[in-house]
């Protein structure tokens, strides 16, 4: 249902919007937590590093997929802020038509390429065939995650984050109940979480259509609305496409680093796999913030109220900051019991999971700043800056800083996780130097007109 975010308190629908959109994002990474930590329960150090490497590669097609998904929801916000219902209904059209491609095309090449990925990754020989298992499901799985994303995007580009919760709850329910019956009662390890959660996302992908059948999205659309819209075409591609390569090259890094901790072996693959989900939980916040701060912010831009996207960005940082502090002084006092609630018999994994968590929860404080100021530049257009500053992090402090730690600190993990923490400062350097060029540019262009 559409709403209009323009008007009212901005701090009352950030955090109106930002809350739906948490708890969708908790609810669907949760997918992978709760793979990861019922798989631990009833099984050993290999079948946990499948589990992990192999839901940490699907993680990357889902942010891929949501980042280009990020496109459709500024077209449609901006539209609606315009007041503009015709162009909305050609981006939801277009969206149909650019998706449709993606999922068959995505789905053919990673089933082919599904041992070259475990190949690239290091995997431990112990974890090999599992994590073949797991990943062969879930790219089958590759069309239900898709449908899943793009229909969310639609709905948050009509000021609706309520809804996409609704569809995510229900299926997050089924995953918890069939990773229990699968991984526990059948035993079927790394096979049984894949399943769960390619089912998981089939039902609510089955929820969400019957809700685009049934709502009033106050955007009438039909299938002229299907015929490709060059202008609307080149604008959803023109932000989904920085946005999607730069979460990509993200997980690509995530990717190498596991690759990197996996080379000293299944306790250190175990251990960093662990903390990888215990970040991706926690960076869900942050993730609701920037997805919240580019749809209100791109609502007031199309309506013209530049000042008003403004403060949505300051506001936004506020929130992530504050939450990312809170963060980082809970894992910090409760390092210890937050690593063990995933592992039962493996002291050593829990050692250097402890190790690895101590250094890279300060990254919680930093991303916070460069993920508001990235949804702050998808909402103007300019996404190609958000993939600009997070280049900048990845090529020249987290991959080489994850290398080098592994090289010279061979005993711990704790250097590794510097890494992370130092690569988001450099993007959040580069943020605030970035926006106060594109507002002196923006001034200058006012004022000379």
């Amino acid at each position: 249902m559409q709403k209009n975010l323009t008007e009212g308190s901005l701090v009352k629908n950030l955090v109106a919007f930002s809350l739906p959109y948490l708890l969708s994002c908790f609810l669907q990474t949760f997918y992978g937590l709760a793979d990861l930590f019922i798989a631990g329960q009833f099984n050993g150090a290999a079948t946990i590093s499948a589990v992990s490497i192999g839901s940490q590669v699907t993680h990357m097609l889902t942010v891929i997929i949501a980042g280009l998904a990020m496109g459709t929801t500024i077209t449609i916000s901006q539209a609606v802020g315009a007041q503009n219902r015709k162009r909305a209904a050609k981006a939801i059209g277009n969206t149909v038509v650019i998706f449709f491609i993606f999922a068959m095309i995505a789905t053919l090449g990673l089933l082919i390429g599904t041992n070259g990925i475990i190949g690239i990754l290091s995997t431990p020989p112990e974890a090999v065939d599992q994590t073949r298992q797991y990943l062969m499901i879930c790219f089958a799985g590759v069309p239900f995650i898709t449908a899943y994303n793009v229909i969310s995007s639609v709905f948050r580009g009509l000021g609706d984050s309520k809804s996409p919760m609704y569809f995510v709850a229900i299926a997050g329910v089924l995953n918890i109940i069939l990773d229990y019956a699968l991984i526990g009662m059948f035993h079927m390890g790394a096979a049984g979480a894949a399943i769960a959660t390619v089912a998981s996302q089939a039902v609510s992908v089955v929820i969400a259509v019957f809700a685009l059948r049934r709502f009033e999205l106050g955007v009438r659309f039909g299938r002229k609305d299907l015929k490709v819209q060059k202008s609307v075409f080149e604008m959803i591609l023109k932000i989904g496409i920085p946005i999607a390569a730069q979460d990509g090259f993200i997980q690509v890094s995530f990717l190498i680093i596991t690759a990197i901790a996996n080379g000293r072996g299944v306790t250190a693959a175990a251990s960093v796999g662990i903390v990888e989900k215990i970040i991706s939980f926690l960076f869900l916040v942050n993730s609701a913030m920037l997805s919240s701060v580019s749809a209100i912010a791109a609502q007031n831009i199309g309506a013209g109220k530049r000042n008003q996207a403004k403060k949505v960005l300051y506001y936004g940082i506020l929130i992530s900051v504050s939450f990312g502090i809170f963060a980082t002084v809970v894992c910090e006092l409760f390092t210890t019991p937050i690593i063990g609630l995933f592992v039962k018999n493996d002291p050593a994994v829990v050692v250097m999971g402890v190790q690895y968590l101590r250094s890279y929860i300060f990254d919680c404080i930093f991303a916070a700043v460069h993920f508001c100021f990235s949804g702050y530049f998808c909402a103007c257009g300019r996404s190609v800056y958000s993939f600009i500053h997070n280049m900048a992090a990845i090529l020249l402090v987290r991959i080489p800083g994850a290398y080098l730690a592994s090289v010279f600190f061979p005993a711990t993990l704790f250097p590794m996780g510097i890494a992370a923490p130092a690569g988001s400062f450099l993007s959040a350097i580069i943020c605030v130097v970035m926006y106060s060029y594109m507002e002196k540019a923006d001034y200058m262009t006012r004022k000379n007109n």
